[in-house]
């Protein structure tokens, strides 16, 4: 990647990154590992990147949605979509101010804004009917029955034997704030913006707005906030080093570069699971098709090594 020349980037930090699995999600340990995770963002600034930071928000979420349920009988029940904005609002902070830090601590002057951001979506979209996303805490059958009937929610076995909640994932359209985010990168801000893929929205007859209950995928939005900023490229970092075929198998076998077509036969042939990579590949066809120059799919840990082609998957048209 040519880093000659300043460039506007988005960066999608995965919300696992900041509350791990088999940790427990203690506010300490969040800000700790956000922390930990502006590493890349500073390099990626000092790279001469302009940056929107977007950011996963699944385990947060989960954790907001049990606790407007255990104080259901005291507290008025919290709506989804009113979780996923306030989440949005309390780790837009808690990556403003680690990076407000971190800025100072090296020198660097620039503002970092959060904007609530709402996403766009069509209330006829096929999930609407067939929800598949699961969300909140895991729990036996009789449990979950006992809630559903009690919250209305609908609830899916899942693979492992236990049930969940499920709701919409419906594809975003749209990022509703994107005018304003653009003008804000281009002026040089740093943006945390479209938080767990954003608030989902759907138009009334009016015109008007009204929020959804439903959670829409983090990097299939900040695909469309890439575009919609005019962005050239992608940063996905996740909890892997690359893509992978065979992931997790005795032929597994890891990819330092692809191309858009390459990436959806790949999809295709099921290499890229819906649960884990297979949005990740998706986005990244979704912005490349529509003008992005390339994507890079990494690990935090892994981002200075991957911008000198040493560690990462690089996906191009």
């Amino acid at each position: 990647m040519n880093l000659s020349s300043p460039k506007t980037a988005v960066v999608a930090l995965g919300g696992n990154a900041i509350s791990p699995m088999g940790e427990t999600d203690s506010l300490p340990n969040q800000f700790r590992h956000t922390r930990e995770s502006l590493v890349a963002v500073i390099h990626l600034i000092k790279s001469g990147y302009e940056l929107a930071i977007t950011h996963g928000n699944a385990p947060q979420v989960g954790n907001a949605l049990l606790r407007t349920e255990l104080t259901a009988d005291t507290a008025p029940l919290l709506p989804l979509y009113i979780c996923v904005a306030d989440i949005q609002g309390g780790m837009g902070y808690m990556i403003e101010q680690c990076l407000q830090n971190v800025l100072k601590r090296s020198g660097i002057r620039k503002d970092v804004v959060t904007m609530i951001t709402q996403v766009l979506i069509d209330e006829n979209d096929p999930e609407v009917v067939n929800p598949t996303k699961y969300v909140g805490q895991r729990y036996d059958e009789d449990a979950a029955r006992r809630l559903a009937d009690r919250f209305g929610w609908q609830i899916r076995r899942t693979s492992a034997g236990d049930w969940r909640r499920v709701v919409p994932s419906p594809l975003p359209i749209s990022i509703i704030e994107s005018g304003s985010i653009k003008e804000l990168t281009r002026a040089g801000k740093i943006v945390v913006a479209a938080g767990g893929g954003g608030i989902p929205v759907h138009p009334n007859e009016d015109g008007s707005l009204e929020g959804f209950d439903a959670v829409v995928d983090k990097d299939l939005a900040s695909a469309i906030l890439a575009h919609e900023i005019g962005a050239t490229e992608f940063f996905i970092l996740t909890d892997v080093d690359g893509v992978a075929l065979n992931f997790g198998q005795r032929n597994e076998e890891w990819l330092s570069e692809l191309t858009v077509n390459e990436s959806r036969r790949f999809l295709e042939e099921g290499h890229f699971p819906p649960g884990s990579m297979g949005p990740k590949i998706t986005a990244a066809i979704n912005f490349l098709e529509k003008g992005g120059n390339s994507v890079l799919i990494t690990s935090i840990r892994k981002i200075r090594e991957a911008l000198k082609g040493e560690s990462g998957t690089v996906i191009r048209d």
